[in-house]
């Protein structure tokens, strides 16, 4: 619906909505910028704390997947005019315990009666302007790194069904509950020529900088964010290893139950026409790979000849980086999976 709306003409706007990038980039000095987004969801937790904990996480994300730092927040609340405040206070704990553990203050927010309980945050961050990373730039040759198990919303959906298993909740939770920072910081120290473990040397330069592309896994799926990132490239398409992928403990016996979520069918039902199976690949896992994500990982492409060093700095600072795929040269956006 922006895309039907009048352009607007501003020299300061870095990263606006035309490639559906995680978030909007304003300059605002010659070396600085401004990221902004915002995000807010209902309830897919049984606990309010939680919640509050994983709409913070999530709200955060889009921040780090721009390669920015997150400096202030703005709660977003819709409550029931009769609900307890107990509860309410509760959500609100809980996201201000993941912003505190961002560095990101909580300046104020807005709230309206509402009968169904949504939560999130709208969330500035800071970066250099040389510095910032977006969705597009993949090229042919390079790896793409996934850093957290898919499977949230099949999980989710079946916590609202009371069909989820405590350990699948477990695992699920702590998945959507572990910010993206640190994975960003990595991430960062690679453009500033400093990744860990390494002696500081000169700021790299565009050329010798090995991350290509970045974005977050969220809404859309592991395919759908992909397919934003190849087409926010030039002349590109992907090739992803199923069994690679990993995913959450319970996500595979959730879609087997039928606990799929209506965002992750239609998904599908949008996406498929894109992807060309070469081989044998499970439906259950084909339904994984549309499965929409709440807090997910972020989606790395990186040069082939820095992804070991990239996939160790990650594992060393505790991040989960698996290898999934490839980019290649191709005139037709396309994905391929294959075993």
């Amino acid at each position: 619906m922006l895309g039907k709306l009048a352009r607007q003409h501003d020299p300061n706007v870095l990263v606006g909505f035309e490639h559906a990038d995680d978030a909007g980039v304003y300059q605002i000095a010659p070396d600085q910028a401004l990221v902004q987004t915002v995000d807010f969801f209902t309830p897919i937790v049984d606990d309010p704390y939680t919640f509050g904990q994983i709409a913070a996480t999530n709200s955060l994300s889009d921040i780090y997947a721009m390669g920015a730092r997150p400096v202030t927040a703005l709660a977003l609340v819709c409550f029931p005019e009769k609900g307890e405040l107990e509860i309410l206070g509760q959500i609100l704990s809980g996201g201000l315990s993941k912003m505190i553990e961002a560095g990101c203050t909580v300046i104020g927010g807005h709230s309206i009666r509402d009968e169904e309980t949504k939560f999130g945050y709208s969330v500035t961050g800071l970066v250099r302007v040389k510095h910032v990373l977006k969705n597009g730039g993949a090229r042919p040759g390079d790896r793409l790194l996934l850093t957290k198990p898919l499977g949230t919303g099949a999980i989710s959906t079946a916590i609202k069904k009371g069909a989820a298993k405590p350990g699948w909740i477990e695992a699920a939770v702590q998945s959507m509950t572990t910010l993206n920072k640190t994975a960003a910081e990595v991430l960062g120290e690679f453009r500033a020529g400093t990744p860990p473990g390494s002696p500081p040397s000169r700021e790299s330069t565009d050329r010798d900088f090995p991350i290509h592309a970045l974005t977050d896994v969220t809404g859309f799926g592991l395919i759908g964010h992909l397919r934003e990132m190849l087409a926010a490239s030039e002349r590109v398409s992907a090739k992803l290893y199923a069994s690679r992928v990993p995913v959450l403990p319970g996500a595979l016996e959730c879609v087997h139950a039928g606990h799929i979520p209506g965002g992750g069918k239609a998904n599908r039902e949008f996406l498929e026409c894109l992807v060309a199976y070469g081989g044998r690949v499970a439906d259950d896992l084909r339904t994984i790979l549309f499965d929409p994500q709440t807090a997910g990982g972020l989606l790395v492409a990186v040069a082939a000849e820095r992804a070991p060093d990239v996939t160790n700095s990650l594992e060393r600072a505790g991040v989960s980086a698996v290898e999934i795929g490839e980019v290649f040269e191709s005139t037709k956006l396309e994905v391929e999976v294959a075993p």
